[in-house]
Parts: structure tokens; C-alpha cells; sequence
């Protein structure tokens, strides 16, 4: 818009209220600011100080879903989706059962702040999975939604007053490293692997430097689709750098390891630390 037709408009509104100008690429920095201090004001109101991030794929689905589609497969291409997805569901299951017993027990430490809530992208699959686990110990729970093309709708177990939409993927990001204490990487496709090299890439390089537990669950997934491995036998990472993570299958295992960890590490540190 010319400066001409600026000055035509009549009743200007102060800036920090003109929605026109506020969609402008001038203001982005006002936009990138507001998605800091907005869920920053939120999380000091609801106490929060710390969070387990679960991260996964969108498409997982429940057991009981997945059986309903296997029900309904009528051809032999159909039925073998559908074992995928029915085995693809005891990821959402683990998920739920594990953001469950962290609720619970993080519930159960005497303390003022919210300590360890649950935290997921807010959309469905692995994040609806981890946001219901929560819920159904009564905890408080996050939901870190992103805007898309493909409007991703929130789940409806996050806590209402801790869903976020966020427009830009950095600053989601920075909300999920800032105040996690213990990550969980459940299988997921472009997104999660997005997020798990990330996060692995901030932890080699000193970036983050708090005690961040993070749990890769899903041995076959994880042995067959990345082969870290492969990348220590050609020397493009360290053979510590395969101690950033702890491989697991268990519910259990995971959570006595995230459990040990936070209560060794990070029990007596509340609020972010990066």
C-alpha cells in the first residue's frame, strides 16, 4: 500500500492495534515476539515450570481404532494397511500408558510449582495419545499446536488454558526445548525426525546444556529407519554421541529411566534451563 493511500484511511488506529499492519513483513518481529511472551505469560500463570515432551506421528491411531479398520478391511490390500495400522497402535497405547504414570507420579511430589507436566504438539495421534495418558490421571497437560495448510485440529484431552497455535515452527520449537526436562520419541515420519535431530544436534553441541533425558521407544522402528550405527562406523558422529539417547521397547523401562533421571538431575532445578 502506498503512503498516499495511508494517509487516506480514515481513523487510524494506534499501531500496536492496526491488524493491517500487524500481517505486515515489517512486523514480523512483533509477531515472532508475541508467540514468546504470550505462552510465557500462560505458563507463569499456570505455575508451569517443566515439561516431558512426547513427540510422534500424527497418522498412529488407538488399538481400539485400529481394530475397528481392521474390521472393515474387505480386500487383501485393505487388511494389510490395516495389521500396519493395528501394529502401528501399541505406540499410541505406550504413549498414553506413559504420560499416565508420569502424571501420577509427578502429582505426587510435594512441591508448589507444576513440576514435569506433559507436554505434546496438541494435534492428534502420538500428541492426543500423551494428552489423554495425562488427562486420565487428572493432570494438567500442553498442548503446543502449529497452524497449517492442512489445518491440524487439537486434541480434545489437552488442558484448554495450555493449548497454543503457534504460525512459526522456530518458536514451537524454542517452547519445547525451553521447558522440557525429559523428551519421549515415539515413531513418526518428516516431523518427529525434524525434532529428534534437532534436539540431538543441540545436546552434541553443547546448545542445551541441562540433564535432558530422551527416550527413543520403538526398537525395530528406530533400528530399521535410522541407523546411527552406520553413521559412528563412518566417524560422522562420536560413539558418545550414541549415549545422548536411551533405546527402549518398555513402558517400564522408560519410565523408571525418565523417573531416576529427573529425580537425580533436575528434581531440585525447577523452571527452564537450556
Amino acid at each position: 500500500m502506498s503512503d498516499d493511500n495511508i494517509i487516506k484511511r480514515e481513523g487510524l488506529p494506534k499501531a500496536y492495534r492496526d491488524a493491517f499492519f500487524l500481517k505486515t513483513p515489517e512486523a514480523r518481529p512483533l509477531r515472532i515476539l508475541a508467540e514468546y511472551l504470550e505462552p510465557l505469560r500462560r505458563f507463569q500463570r499456570y505455575r508451569v515450570e517443566d515439561t516431558i515432551v512426547f513427540f510422534g506421528s500424527a497418522r498412529i491411531i488407538s488399538r481400539e481404532a485400529a481394530e475397528a479398520v481392521l474390521a472393515g478391511a474387505t480386500t487383501p490390500a485393505a487388511r494389510e494397511d490395516a495389521e500396519r495400522v493395528l501394529w502401528l497402535s501399541q505406540f499410541y497405547e505406550a504413549t498414553r500408558e506413559l504420560a499416565r504414570r508420569l502424571t501420577e507420579w509427578s502429582k505426587g511430589l510435594d512441591e508448589r510449582e507444576r513440576r514435569f507436566v506433559v507436554c505434546s504438539g496438541g494435534g492428534p495421534g502420538i500428541m492426543e495419545a500423551a494428552n489423554r495418558g495425562a488427562s486420565e490421571a487428572k493432570g494438567v497437560n500442553v498442548g503446543l499446536n502449529i497452524a497449517l495448510p492442512f489445518e491440524q485440529e487439537e486434541n480434545p484431552y489437552a488442558t484448554r488454558e495450555l493449548i497454543f497455535n503457534f504460525h512459526y515452527f522456530f518458536m514451537r520449537k524454542f517452547w519445547f526445548a525451553y521447558l522440557a526436562k525429559a523428551m519421549v520419541i515415539m515413531p513418526g515420519g518428516f516431523g518427529t525426525m525434524d525434532e529428534l535431530f534437532e534436539i540431538l544436534t543441540l545436546l552434541q553441541t553443547g546448545k542445551i546444556r541441562k540433564k535432558l533425558p530422551l527416550v527413543l521407544f520403538g526398537a525395530e522402528f528406530w533400528a530399521e529407519v535410522v541407523d546411527f550405527n552406520a553413521l559412528k562406523r563412518f566417524g560422522t558422529i562420536s560413539p558418545g554421541d550414541l549415549e545422548l539417547f536411551f533405546r527402549t521397547d518398555s513402558v517400564d523401562e522408560a519410565f523408571g529411566y525418565i523417573t531416576e533421571q529427573l529425580t537425580a538431575f533436575a528434581l531440585q532445578e525447577p523452571g527452564a534451563r537450556l
